[in-house]
């Protein structure tokens, strides 16, 4: 039997019979297929997460629409993406507006939160009540965790009550299983990229820094400490960026020896 958090009072829905299991597990290995293949396309982290709430809503039964979420310290939740309309109203009431939610407790106790009747959930007594009355009424939020850490969660909802029962929740806990690794990979490439472009651009400042450098001490003789602290000081002054000053300078001074050429 799998561990969630169920709703207090509620009973368990009817579980589905034998053919509609094996239908939902079809279902099930489709969304695992898919997103075992979103790392190797190297999308965007965005894109991905857009993808994994597609795929969620494709292998878990029942579900009318789904999102993804990511977690950042100090506990602040960012929504990236929606299947439906709905879900992103759903999710900016729960992040932005209430901040309660079946979303909100999954990521907090690292377990599977589900609800049946949304309208007379206890747990969620401001969140429930908004979301049923958009005829909104199950819930089932899946928390994405790696190595012991929650990155972040799926969340699926239906239009029927009780749609979510321990079946759902043990293919949508497969699900989220292969679904974390690979939010968390694309999320170790995505940092690499940007600390690539970073050092990128750092040696390009570089480099331009350099360049005024020299021809300061050009024009002046001076050591390239020196040139470098006049540089340092004249960015202070002027209040700019170092990296623009030196660039202006250094196209200054290709002007100048463009025109002696042309002259």
């Amino acid at each position: 039997m799998a561990d969630y958090d169920a709703q207090p009072g509620r009973e368990e829905p009817v579980e589905p019979s034998t053919a509609q299991r094996e239908a939902d597990d079809l279902d099930l290995l489709a969304g695992l297929r898919g997103v075992a293949e979103l790392v190797a396309d190297a999308r965007t982290v965005p894109e991905l997460l857009g993808d994994v709430a597609h795929f969620a809503a494709i292998a878990i039964p029942n579900v009318d629409g789904a999102s993804t979420a990511l977690l950042h310290a100090p506990f602040e939740v960012r929504a990236v993406t929606a299947t439906a309309d709905f879900v992103e109203v759903i999710d900016r009431v729960q992040y932005d507006e209430l901040r309660e939610g079946p979303c909100l407790t999954s990521m907090m106790s690292g377990r599977v939160a589900v609800s049946g009747s949304l309208g007379c959930d206890s747990r969620w007594p401001h969140f429930g009540g908004r979301v049923a009355r958009m005829d909104v009424h199950s819930a089932l939020s899946l928390p994405l965790i790696v190595g012991g850490e929650v990155i972040g969660a799926i969340n699926t909802y239906a239009k029927a009550r009780d749609a979510f029962g321990e079946h759902a929740v043990a293919l949508g806990l497969q699900f989220a299983g292969s679904a974390a690794v690979s939010v968390y990979h694309a999320q170790l490439l995505s940092s690499a990229r940007a600390r690539t472009e970073q050092l990128q651009r750092a040696l390009g400042n570089r480099a331009v820094i350099d360049q005024a450098i020299g021809i300061i001490r050009s024009r002046s003789g001076a050591s390239a400490e020196q040139a470098f602290e006049r540089l340092a000081q004249t960015s202070q002054r002027d209040n700019v960026k170092l990296v623009t000053l030196a660039e202006r300078m250094v196209d200054e001074a290709v002007r100048r020896a463009r025109a002696r050429h042309r002259s």
